[in-house]
């Protein structure tokens, strides 16, 4: 199995459906292949549903989107059982998540109850309703979305669930080309505009074949069996170690996002054609897995410091293995 290949064929899939933000977009297969979730922040209209959209339709996975409220409840997300008076036998009705491919829209809406809903599902990979336990369909992964403005009436992540995720990206604004080839696009289309993104209409019309939840599936147990040197191990490490000794840092990176930290490296060795990792493959991701993880201090927050700007500084400091 060619992942290189394979990888490119995606990519030709989805860029019939979606312009531009190709380092988000790998970051999401990334994110597939190492078996994590993803936390989408942006402000409203900058395409994060059809982003979502696109990517199940080029990954072959199953869809369900639920759109959160501060009325939403654990049964909307997981599913309950209904009592059925002509059988007198309860059936279940499924919830949102029984999907492959989730997307939690707007996820800080909705009461923490309903979050823990979710997340046992992201962690555990299962549902438990009454007592009965009920495994997720796989390949399974979930693409959260909340908006950095209009926190009134919202119900902000803890960091113990923001671990949950193993990426926190942005799409930010596309590039004027980018967003001038979306208004073509769309200008194009028969049906109003509706989203941003360059969503061609019918995402199967023209489009390349998309992957298989089996080829998924063969590329994910392709990342678990890679090995990665004791070398590299030590590398990412001392980063992780890093974060746990700045003094601008108040909560510095766990073991979970050590652990995804190399997963999301040998994804992206994959994707390059290696069956090995190298330094770069950990650097490309440090951003992406532990800024949302780790609580600046005070100070630092006043003094207008990033996660990002830091570990930027703290992977200089760290001694690249030979």
């Amino acid at each position: 199995m060619d992942m290189k290949e394979l990888y490119n064929r995606f990519l030709n899939t989805i860029g019939k459906d979606f312009i531009g933000k190709e380092d988000v977009i790998e970051s999401l297969f990334i994110s597939l292949l190492a078996g994590g979730h993803v936390l989408l922040e942006d402000v409203p209209g900058v395409g994060k549903t059809t982003l979502a959209k696109a990517f199940s339709y080029a990954t072959g996975l199953d869809f369900g989107r639920i759109q959160f409220t501060p009325d939403t409840l654990p049964g909307d997300v997981t599913g309950f059982y209904v009592y059925q008076m002509q059988t007198g036998a309860f059936t279940r009705k499924e919830g949102a998540v029984m999907h492959q491919l989730v997307l939690a829209d707007e996820i800080n809406r909705t009461s923490p109850k309903t979050q823990a809903a979710l997340l046992e599902a992201m962690a555990e990979e299962q549902v438990t309703i009454d007592g009965q336990t009920i495994p997720m369909n796989k390949p399974f992964m979930v693409i959260a979305t909340q908006n950095p403005v209009e926190y009134v009436g919202t119900y902000a992540l803890p960091e113990a669930q923001l671990d949950r995720f193993l990426m926190k990206l942005s799409l930010g604004y596309p590039a004027k080309e980018k967003e001038l080839d979306i208004a073509r696009k769309q200008l194009q289309k028969e049906e109003p505009v509706t989203e941003p993104g360059g969503m061609t209409g019918n995402l199967s019309e023209g489009s390349p074949k998309p992957l298989s939840d089996q080829e998924i599936r063969k590329m994910q147990d392709k990342v678990r069996s890679m090995e990665i040197s004791d070398k590299l191990l030590e590398y990412a490490l001392e980063i992780i170690t890093l974060t746990r000794k700045d003094e601008r840092i108040h909560l510095g990176a766990s073991t979970r996002a050590y652990l995804a930290l190399l997963s999301c490296a040998k994804a992206k060795a994959c994707l390059e054609g290696r069956d090995y990792c190298i330094p770069d493959d950990i650097k490309a991701n440090v951003s992406r897995v532990l800024a949302h993880r780790l609580v600046l201090t005070t100070k630092a927050k006043r003094e207008n410091l990033t996660a990002e700007k830091i570990l930027k500084e703290l992977v200089v400091k760290a001694k690249v293995p030979v």
